[in-house]
């Protein structure tokens, strides 16, 4: 899965300002699954969201799904850590992810179900309701496999 140059330029163009802010660079300091930190995982997804959307053809609006794949997992704690109340992460980061993404970024409401529902269907009611959800959650399901199993 490569992007060509064109699209590469596009990607980071849409995403330049999301990547120098300093609580996503954060995200390089938290574990998200075996070695991987969650600020690789989010650009994983977010890479491969963007090359099955121009590959197939699926039309999605590329800011939408850019930014929402980006900021995905924009939770901003070691979810490993459940003293600190995240023993639930998996049905309750997505939401967490979603309220600081609308704080920090002022997201609109696509990109707000495209996060809210990157865990579906373990999070069975939030389903995704745009193309771009349905294209990060698939993108999520993959790159999480492929890093649970071979990061170890």
């Amino acid at each position: 899965m490569r992007l060509r140059a064109e699209e590469e330029a596009r990607l980071n163009s849409i995403l330049a300002p999301i990547k120098n802010d300093e609580r996503v660079q954060d995200m390089k300091n938290y574990t998200q699954h075996g070695r991987i930190t969650t600020y690789d995982h989010v650009e994983s997804v977010t890479r491969l969201s963007y090359w099955i959307n121009n590959r197939f053809h699926i039309g999605c609006n590329e800011k939408v799904l850019s930014i929402g794949a980006f900021l995905h997992d924009y939770y901003l704690y070691d979810w490993h850590e459940t003293d600190g109340g995240h023993g639930l992460h998996g049905f309750s980061h997505s939401n967490t992810a979603k309220e600081n993404a609308k704080a920090h970024f002022g997201i609109g409401v696509h990109t707000q179900n495209v996060i809210e529902s990157h865990m579906w269907p373990l999070n069975i009611t939030k389903l995704p309701r745009c193309r771009e959800a349905w294209v990060v959650c698939l993108a999520d399901k993959y790159i999480s496999t492929k890093e649970t199993l071979l990061c170890r």
